[in-house]
């Protein structure tokens, strides 16, 4: 039986992210920082198993939150619990609120710019992922850093806020699990039980 390909996802250099300042948490300078880190001078696709634990290398993974604004004014936004089955291996039975994934040479068109991988990936990303049965507008906010941890040391998080009209976003995936809309500031008074990067992201945009 033939060997499963291995997957080759998009990274740039650690030092090419130092060289435009290193942050650790968030950062909103997002015009600063992805205009350089898609590059196609720095961008290069590698095999995500050696990419996993090689910190020389940021994988970019968009990070996509969605929002609603319930009938009071009040941050609705869309978590759920992640699955044994779902992603990344060291995060499982963590609540989430980010939806995303690596972008990978499945996103790749001859002739494109890295960019447009990007918001290709993004794209195959969501649909693989979540059913959106409502208008949203989207936008990019802000990037995470976290070298405290093993899996952040090789990933570097491109958040994006999806503002939706109605709370009308469900999972595809049936390692998404525990999945709906909540009150922000009810987040806010525990996030013990979440990733970090959605810890990070929930203090730096609603804290």
């Amino acid at each position: 039986m033939a060997d499963a390909p291995v997957e080759h996802v998009l990274v740039v250099p650690t030092a090419v992210f130092h060289s435009l300042g290193h942050f650790q948490g968030f950062s909103t300078d997002t015009d600063r920082y992805l205009t350089q880190l898609l590059d196609p001078a720095h961008v290069s696709y590698r095999p995500r198993p050696e990419m996993e634990v090689d910190p020389s290398f940021k994988q970019l993974i968009p990070y996509v939150i969605f929002r609603h604004l319930d009938a009071n004014g009040r941050d609705q936004v869309f978590q759920y619990t992640r699955g044994k089955g779902q992603g990344e291996g060291r995060l499982h039975a963590k609540r989430s609120v980010g939806i995303g994934g690596h972008i990978s040479t499945l996103d790749t068109q001859a002739g494109t710019h890295s960019a447009a991988t990007y918001d290709e990936g993004l794209r195959r990303e969501l649909a693989e992922e979540v059913q959106i049965d409502t208008p949203y507008t989207g936008r990019c906010v802000g990037l995470i850093n976290d070298d405290e941890s093993e899996v952040g040391k090789v990933h570097l998080g491109v958040v994006h806020i999806y503002d939706v009209e109605r709370p009308l976003v469900a999972p595809r995936e049936a390692e998404m699990i525990e999945c709906g809309f909540r009150d922000v500031q009810e987040m806010l008074q525990d996030l013990s039980g979440f990733e970090t990067w959605s810890q990070i992201c929930l203090r730096a945009l609603f804290g």
